[in-house]
């Protein structure tokens, strides 16, 4: 196993037990999407809008590397069948306990995105993946396992960062300042060792900045035919917002077979 999976396993299970990046959705949220009116985030600021996910009552939906008790219970909550997959077991864990309580039709399974082995070839009608990829060192392999469990005809939407955002020189960033530094792909374990283990500390993922490349025509390669495209920023005092949109919300379908 590469050691940047375990590494970023480790991370996102401290990350759930800290609670400082996000917390669950809450019960006002459950309540109001069991009545139909739902939203969910794959990027920092915008919702998905409805009619690239239409009615998800019934349908078979996978929650890619979602576990955090997040978009996988809102759409169970809206009548969705929904498997969440992620490798934090702690994440995880908020899925099950809320699933649990409001008694949803929910499976959690403990996997990396990029080898789901225990989930069959198309078996799901739609496939949300919120911003995940830059987490692992090849997206391609995630794209493709994607495709391989779609059923033909169904919706894979993807929140994904630009290749941009790795640029720049990250405490020059965080003081407002835009120093371009790095290439693309980039990867924190690039960085010299005294900054990479300043800058990761124990609650910080390894980070991974793909191509454009691989992150839409990874997906093109593993015969998704991409059917929307939406920009999105980080929210607050991002200094970048200000010039280029960080993030890259899409849409894509598996094709049907001919005939």
């Amino acid at each position: 196993m590469d050691h940047s999976v375990e590494f970023n396993r480790n991370a996102w299970d401290r990350i759930a037990k800290s609670s400082k990046w996000f917390s669950p959705v809450s019960d006002e949220t459950i309540e109001r999407a069991a009545a139909g009116d739902f939203e969910i985030r794959l990027t920092a600021t915008k919702s998905v809008p409805r009619d690239w996910i239409g009615d998800v009552r019934g349908k078979r939906v996978l929650a890619l590397a979602a576990g955090g008790g997040n978009q996988a219970v809102i759409l169970a909550a809206a009548g969705a069948r929904v498997t969440v997959v992620d490798f934090s077991a702690e994440q995880l864990e908020f899925d099950r306990s809320i699933a649990e309580r409001f008694q949803f039709n929910l499976e959690t399974v403990q996997c990396d995105m990029s080898s789901m082995t225990t989930l069959d070839d198309a078996s799901f009608d739609l496939i949300v993946n919120p911003c995940s990829v830059n987490f692992v060192p090849d997206c391609k392999p995630v794209w493709k396992e994607a495709a391989r469990v779609l059923r033909p005809g169904g919706t894979f939407v993807a929140g994904t960062i630009q290749p941009v955002n790795f640029l720049f020189d990250a405490v020059a960033r965080d003081k407002g300042k835009l120093k371009v530094r790095f290439r693309i792909p980039y990867s924190d374990l690039q960085l010299p060792d005294e900054e990479r283990d300043a800058t990761l500390g124990p609650e910080r993922p390894i980070d991974f900045g793909h191509s454009l490349s691989d992150l839409i025509g990874g997906q093109l390669e593993a015969g998704l035919v991409l059917t929307h495209l939406l920009e999105d920023s980080w929210g607050g005092d991002d200094p970048l917002r200000e010039y280029i949109s960080t993030f890259l919300l899409t849409a894509a379908v598996k094709p049907l077979p001919c005939l």
